[in-house]
């Protein structure tokens, strides 16, 4: 006989930000509700995010803005759960925001009060909140959902996998959501590290050592037919920064990227016209107007000390290029240990995008990072992530 205490509507797999906005959805429906997690506390991804103030949406969180295997699969879920809904329910938490660049919302004080206000949410719908269980095992006997732990086994027709990817494993990421999947038939896309620094093999990384910890605060890096204009970033292993994080999701090993570091800039013009005004100053002074100092020296190369009067058309042209098509071939990333992302995840083709439910598999519902659906850096990872867990929230049925 089941124990009536570890008998549930359904069973939320993850305490992060779908897993918390499922769980909070159904229970305020009326649904009992069991949100298990291994790690200790809550909502870390959250908790560590936006520098600590949480980048919780973005104003753009269009489907154009994801990545998936189909790209329209998302569209439902964005669209019955918007951006200004999300900013509702903070500000009737009474949590401070602001926008930053590119339609980006952050918290005016913490993300730890976006925890506090799923939780709180969590609370509101009765949610039995159990953390620190480590999954043992994953069953359906034909009648629900069984899901044994270290500290108990748990009954539910209806079982909700919100256990994240495999970024930032310090934080307890692991393949769990992908191996239930697996079990029970789905599909996955395969996976990979996303928004993350690019690396360089020795011999490329050699030269631009000296260059580490110099930031170019408007570039735009360009991969096949995928471009980005954001910051960037020198690193002791290689790139980051916004813009470089961006591309590493369209990136693939073996693919150059292009780097303009002088967007809308004429800068063949610009140098021409330097060259009859001031023809004593020397390029890399000229071309300092656009880049920090020891960039411009880096990208100037032997010209750099030259005066523009002494450089023809041609060298010109040439200088002009080194900082409007300069093309690095990155070796590899640094993977998921500072990704912010996986890519790729349950095939969406087996999932109904109205309520995040697999078709084949009655009961099973798949919603955030776990799902072949990701954002770009800003805030849509997290709008996904609401936005998944609320079609969920909504379909979850009650015990008959």
């Amino acid at each position: 006989m089941t124990d009536p205490d570890s008998a549930f509507d359904v069973i939320v797999l993850g305490a992060g930000g779908a897993g918390l906005m499922c769980a909070g959805v159904a229970g305020q429906r009326g649904l009992r509700v069991l949100l298990l997690d291994h790690a200790t506390s809550p909502g870390e991804k959250i908790r560590i995010s936006g520098g600590g103030r949480c980048n919780f949406t973005n104003l753009n969180a269009a489907p154009g803005h994801f990545i998936s295997a189909n790209p329209h699969f998302c569209t439902s879920a964005l669209r019955r759960y918007t951006p200004q809904d999300f900013i509702a329910l903070v500000e009737a938490h009474g949590i401070a925001w602001h926008e930053k660049t590119l339609g980006q919302l952050f918290c005016d004080g913490s993300a730890r009060q976006i925890v506090a206000m799923l939780l709180a949410e969590c609370e509101k719908g009765g949610v039995v909140l159990r953390l620190g269980e480590s999954i043992a095992a994953v069953a359906h006997d034909g009648a629900g959902y069984q899901v044994s732990t270290d500290q108990g086994h748990y009954t539910a027709p209806q079982l909700v996998v919100a256990t994240g990817g495999l970024s930032i494993p310090k934080l307890g990421a692991s393949g769990l959501g992908y191996r239930i999947a697996a079990q029970f038939g789905l599909n996955l896309v395969p996976t990979r590290a996303g928004l993350v620094p690019l690396t360089f093999a020795p011999e490329e990384l050699e030269p631009l050592r000296a260059l580490a910890g110099l930031a170019v605060p408007d570039s735009v890096l360009s991969c096949a037919k995928t471009r980005f204009r954001e910051a960037l970033l020198f690193t002791h292993r290689g790139l980051s920064g916004p813009a470089v994080l961006q591309i590493s999701s369209y990136w693939r090993e073996g693919a150059a990227i292009e780097a303009d570091l002088a967007p809308e800039q004429d800068v063949l013009a610009e140098l021409k016209q330097a060259r009859r005004e001031t023809p004593k100053q020397e390029l890399a002074t000229a071309i300092g107007q656009w880049l920090p100092r020891r960039l411009a020296l880096f990208r100037a190369g032997d010209d750099g000390t030259m005066r523009l009067a002494d450089l023809s058309d041609a060298r010109l042209r040439q200088a002009a290029n080194t900082l409007k098509q300069w093309r690095l071939l990155p070796a590899g990333h640094e993977g998921y240990r500072t990704a912010e992302v996986t890519l790729g995840g349950v095939d969406t083709a087996g999932l109904s995008s109205q309520s995040m439910m697999a078709r084949a598999v009655p009961g099973l519902y798949c919603i955030g990072e776990v799902v072949d659906v990701t954002g770009h850096l800003g805030g849509f990872n997290f709008q996904w992530a609401w936005a998944s867990g609320q079609a969920a929230g909504r379909a979850l049925q009650r015990r008959q």
